[in-house]
């Protein structure tokens, strides 16, 4: 080892801690929900610097650590002073849904999420302010959980981004493309890339998340491999980009914001999720009210019910605001005649995605 690679370790170290301090900040975030408005909370405070000199170990003296972590805690109650707004996606950090939840809104603070169940539970208790998950895809269809959620919570949508997705091939900064043999990533992600994969030679491996396999490899740096994920993990986890959109065809995901109030912006677009009755011709009532009314659909899916099986609930998108009386006329019929209704938001319709090429 000479002094280059020293060097090298030192820069990992160092992105690695920038990374884990980035992640103490998030939840640091997150407290403000119990602190009632304040953000100094003196016993904490004593509690996380005994806490730290305590452990201190090695080279490392407890009263740098206790000036250190001081600094640390200042900066935790700057933001927390600055009251942002955060929002919660699935995923690690670099995930495509993190780049939908930016082109969103720049303004807000990206929450890290493993489940979709922990974004609406999250948003539902006040934790986080807004959630975003992808609906449906072209690739894949719906995606059954986020709508299952959305028709169970009493959240509301207030938004929608419909993004492309791009994938590209990440590896270490250090490592030469022709030596790639492996590359690790989501089972979708790879089987959306399988012509790429074949024309290389390259074997794809499963990996629990995207942007999760590109962490992996800033971490365990292993030989001969790479990642797939989106461009914007490179960013995040100090990767280079080897080549870019890399999947077999365009494929574009729809994306919904909720929250636990109605969107403050003006919205052209509204969703619902009904039950009709077991029996012949009842959805193509319901449906009849929208057309008599000149009513646009612009989706309409359909999943067994959990709580009646055998029978479907509806999930509708239309053009049209909530303010519009012709709207408000045909909902509440459509109410009387649904055993199960929900009214799942009004929000501005996402603009077309940009495609490259």
């Amino acid at each position: 080892m000479d002094l280059n690679d020293i060097r090298k370790k030192i820069d990992m170290i160092d992105f690695e801690i920038l990374k884990l301090l980035n992640s103490r900040m998030e939840y640091a975030l997150r407290t403000m929900k119990f602190k009632r408005g304040t953000v100094t909370d003196e016993k904490r405070e004593s509690e996380v610097i005994e806490y730290i000199q305590k452990h201190s170990q090695g080279l490392i003296e407890p009263e740098f650590c206790k000036r250190l972590f001081l600094q640390v805690i200042s900066e935790s109650k700057r933001l927390q002073a600055e009251s942002f707004k955060l929002i919660g996606f699935q995923g690690e950090h670099g995930a495509l849904a993190e780049v939908a939840a930016r082109e969103f809104d720049p303004r807000l603070m990206y929450i890290s999420c493993s489940e979709f169940r922990e974004i609406f539970d999250a948003v539902s208790s006040g934790l986080l302010h807004y959630g975003i998950a992808a609906v449906e895809t072209t690739a894949g269809g719906t995606i059954s959980d986020v709508n299952q959620f959305l028709m169970e919570s009493a959240l509301q949508i207030i938004g929608e981004v419909k993004s492309p997705i791009h994938y590209s091939v990440l590896a270490l900064p250090e490592t030469d493309p022709q030596e790639i043999r492996v590359v690790y990533s989501h089972r979708q992600a790879l089987s959306q890339c399988q012509e790429y994969l074949s024309k290389h030679d390259l074997e794809g491996r499963p990996y629990y998340d995207a942007a999760g396999a590109a962490k992996m490899l800033l971490r365990e740096r292993p030989k001969g491999s790479a990642a797939i994920a989106s461009r914007f993990a490179a960013h995040f986890y100090n990767l280079a980009v080897v080549e870019e959109n890399i999947e077999d065809r365009v494929n574009i995901t729809r994306y919904l914001v909720f929250s636990r109030e109605a969107g403050e912006r003006k919205g052209n677009k509204c969703s619902i999720v009904f039950s009709t009755e077991h029996k012949a011709g009842a959805l193509f009532r319901v449906l009849r009210e929208f057309a008599d009314e000149g009513i646009n659909l612009t989706r309409i899916e359909s999943m067994p019910s959990r709580e009646a099986p055998g029978n479907y609930v509806f999930f509708i998108d239309f053009h049209g605001s909530i303010d519009d009386p012709v709207v408000l006329r045909a909902l509440q019929r459509v109410q009387n005649m649904a055993p199960f209704y929900r009214f799942l938001g009004c929000y501005p319709e996402a603009e077309p995605p940009k495609l490259e090429g």
